[in-house]
């Protein structure tokens, strides 16, 4: 699903228009964004947490040239659903 019909979808059900439900949207995101840029979670019961983790230094291959590359730490966005999402998933028929 793309992001104009997460919009569309979001229209629908909640009977906005379009434009509304596109502002609500970029607002839900850009929150969540500033929340994790700032190093905090956020954490919706029944649907998940969204969180940074660190991702430690490795090392890799570099595949065209076969040698050693070391890749550095970062941090990296994750989500872990919550027990209510992977219930409503596992329940639905294909």
């Amino acid at each position: 699903m793309t992001k104009a019909e997460l919009v569309s979808k979001i229209a629908e059900k909640g009977d906005y228009t379009k434009k509304d439900a596109e502002k609500a949207l970029s607002t839900v995101v850009g929150s969540i964004t500033d929340v994790l840029t700032a190093g905090d979670k956020v954490t919706l019961i029944g649907f998940g947490t969204f969180e940074v983790r660190q991702r430690k230094a490795k090392k890799g291959i570099n595949p065209s040239t076969k040698q050693p590359v070391k890749i550095p730490a970062k941090k990296v966005p994750a989500f872990k659903a919550g027990k209510a999402l992977k219930e409503a998933v596992a329940k639905k028929k294909k």
